[in-house]
This record gives structure tokens, sequence and C-alpha cells, in this order.
């Protein structure tokens, strides 16, 4: 089998209040049809129905203070609960103290050692590997476990060769932030069936979604609203060519933000995992309370 993760920065289960919550303002026809009508709330979990279970899992992890991207991110990628062990949560990029864990015992350096392929399916434009090299950026954590576990990212070349995926989906950045006026443009649906047709040649493929706590920090209810509404075409178009009778699609994030726009902070807010598939592969997720419990679930399903 396969398992795509679909990691979303920054999303929590919030209230029921279009004020503040962009998720209860946008229209996502798809999502709520498999969610018989409801919206992607607190009120609406736990849900689970022939093809989709919603649970609301806890980032907090038993640690005082706000969940951060971090140690968020890394107890996703290792099942380890990191902020427990450190006594903080941290963010946004990791400090020494994290990056320990994020060599050897991660799921992306497992599925390797099992000897299965895996890859993050985004695209990086030059200017990204330029502040790498320069010192002037530092990996976030889940780029970091990649070139940890001797996996390439993918470029601009790869991008424009259709083996990777820009990180809003449908490319039009590429061509309105970073300046490449032929770079290839999809709608959401079509950017959907592509994410489908790249996770096909991996056993355990990632996608990394960071735009939505961007809109969180920035307090932005009309990009948020725009955003999700995109990414209802891109799930759309992405399950319609998926195999749910054999493979997976996890959908999670590391801690609450976009959910509540009435603050610029993170979020104690539950975080939603949402699985898209068959009912006996969901059901090695039936007993995750917490983000720990995300990556053991997926060992075992790989058997890794």
């Amino acid at each position: 089998m396969r398992i795509l993760f679909l990691f979303l920065d920054g999303i929590g289960l919030g209230d029921d209040n279009p004020e503040t919550n962009p998720f209860v303002r946008a229209e996502m026809p798809y999502l709520e049809s498999l969610l018989d009508g409801k919206k992607l709330t607190r009120s609406a979990a736990p849900f689970e129905s022939g093809l989709i279970s919603l649970q609301a899992v806890d980032s907090n992890l038993g640690v005082k203070g706000l969940p951060q991207s971090a140690t968020g991110q890394a107890v996703l990628l290792t099942g380890i609960n990191i902020p427990a062990e450190l006594g903080y949560h941290y963010g946004p990029k990791p400090n020494p103290e994290v990056a320990q864990y994020l060599d050897g015992k991660t799921l992306f350096s497992r599925t390797i050692q099992a000897g299965k392929k895996t890859a993050l399916l985004n695209a990086y434009p030059p200017r990204y590997f330029d502040g790498i090299d320069s010192g002037k950026r530092l990996y976030s954590s889940i780029p970091l476990v990649l070139t940890n576990a001797g996996v390439s990212l993918f470029t601009h070349d790869d991008y424009f060769a259709g083996h990777a995926l820009s990180a809003d989906f449908t490319g039009e950045g590429w061509r309105e932030v970073l300046g490449y006026p032929d770079a290839p443009v999809f709608d959401s649906i079509t950017a959907g069936t592509n994410l489908s047709q790249l996770a096909k040649h991996y056993d355990f493929s990632f996608f990394e979604y960071w735009a939505s706590d961007y809109a969180g920090h920035k307090q932005d209810m009309g990009w948020a609203i725009r955003q999700l509404e995109t990414f209802d075409g891109v799930l759309k178009g992405l399950l319609a060519d998926w195999d749910l009778a054999h493979d997976l699609v996890l959908l999670t994030s590391d801690h609450g933000n976009m959910e509540d726009l009435s603050t610029r902070k993170h979020t104690a807010a539950p975080v939603p995992l949402i699985l898209f598939g068959e009912k006996t592969k969901r059901d090695a997720f039936t007993d995750v309370s917490d983000l720990t419990g995300i990556a053991p679930a997926i060992h075992s399903l790989l058997a890794l």
C-alpha cells in the first residue's frame, strides 16, 4: 500500500464562529459532502463514514505554552514527544536540541531503511537553496529530515518537468511571487490529480502546505478563505484519482492557528486528523489521541 501525508501547517479545529473561523465561511462543497454537510470545525469531530475518518488530535502534548512548528513537525515525523523530553515547545525552525531528533529515526529514514521509496513532493525555487547555502536561511523540520535521510529536495527543474508540485498547489506563486512567467499553472482539481499521480511513485510521500499558517499569523480572512476553497478543489482532484481501496491519504497539522483569526498567535485547539481510504487501514489510527500516535500507525501500515 501507499500513504500520502498531507501536512497543512497551522490548522486547528475551531469554534463554529464565522467572525473568526475561515473554515465556517469558506465554501468547501466537496469536503463538506464527505462530512455529511458539516464544516471542518471542532463540532464535526469525531466523524466516520465509508470513505473518511475525522478525529480531533491534541498538539499540546502536556507541555506548558502554545505548540510551535519545529517541535510539532518533529513529533509528527518521529512519534516522540519531543516537547515533553525537552520541557518546551519550539519554533518555527528547529534549534540544535530539536534537530538531534531528526536524523535516523524519522518516517523518511525508516522508509528508506525498509527498502521503500519516499519523497517530499514540494518543489523549491533557486533562491531557497541560495539562502540555505549562504546560511541566511535555516531548514524547517520537514526539509531537514529529508536531507538528513539522504533524500534530495525537488528543484525548479523538477517543477517545470512535472516531477514535483508547487507549495501553493496550483503554481500561481511561481509566476506571481517568484517571477517565473512561464511556470506551469493548474486549476485546483488538476493540481489534485497531479498530486495523486506524483504520490503513486512512492510508498510514503509527503506534501507540505505552509501558507495556512501565514494567513493565521496575518489574520487575513480573505486569503484564508481563498486557500481553503482552492484546497477543496485539490482534494476533489486528488481523491478522484487515488486508489482508495488500497492506499491511504492522511491529513493533519502541527498546531492550531488559522481557525482563530482573532489572534496572531498559535492556538491550543486540537488539530484534525483526517484519513481517506478503506476502513481497515483507517482503523490503525483509531487510538491516536495526540501527535505522537501518527508516526507509529504509519510505521505499522507500511511495515517499517
